[in-house]
């Protein structure tokens, strides 16, 4: 990408982007097209960052394991759901996932564990992101069925309406008065040192990151 276009996409960004300044969008358009240009050499024509490839980063960088969560972050980034992570999708999902609100924050996570789209985190979706999440660990019992009394227990702290499931407005409450709660079923959000990580190398400087 030539500097003129380049200037251009960063200025058309950095209007719409809450939480990175305008060098910042701009060290990330510049490794977004790094980690896009290494794909199309391995590939061939590539239209953006594919479920595998950014899963990838999700892994290396971030430290993500759970490949149900991992998915559930590739479909919140890929906002117009055409199976790649564009540039702009790449940018603004990225200033939330490293800088948003607990306001933004909530309503990402919610998206994230609400496996269907219907609006509320059922028993059965809690149970499969619990099991997913939590360290397998020989033992005698069933492990089932502690991840079950687990659900029972989330849903006696969070479902304030007492109708089974979690709306979003239980899952807000719930995190509210207790942030820890914000990633209650798995983690979806970089820790502390990954992001700090992450964003002292690309905003030096965004050709290093790759080596």
């Amino acid at each position: 990408m030539n500097r003129k276009k380049l200037q251009k996409l960063t200025d058309t960004l950095t209007k719409n982007c809450k939480h990175f300044n305008k060098f910042e969008v701009n060290c990330l358009i510049r490794l977004y097209y790094n980690l896009v240009g290494d794909i199309t050499e391995r590939q061939g024509t590539v239209n953006g960052l594919d479920r595998n490839a950014f899963r990838n980063i999700l892994h290396v960088t971030f430290g993500m394991t759970d490949d149900m969560i991992m998915d559930r972050v590739f479909r919140g980034f890929d906002k117009d759901n055409d199976g790649n992570v564009s540039v702009s999708e790449w940018v603004y999902g990225l200033s939330l996932f490293l800088r948003g609100t607990l306001e933004e924050k909530m309503k990402y996570c919610f998206e994230v564990f609400d496996l269907n789209g219907d609006g509320f985190i059922s028993k059965e979706e809690m149970f499969h992101m619990l099991k997913n999440s939590l360290l397998k660990q020989p033992s005698e019992e069933d492990p089932d069925e502690g991840i079950k009394d687990l659900v029972e227990i989330t849903l006696k702290k969070m479902d304030n309406d007492h109708d089974g499931k979690l709306s979003f407005s239980d899952y807000e409450q719930a995190v509210r008065e207790e942030t820890l709660l914000l990633e209650a079923f798995g983690p979806c959000l970089p820790d502390p040192k990954s992001q700090m990580e992450f964003e002292a190398h690309v905003f030096k400087d965004p050709n290093e990151f790759i080596d």
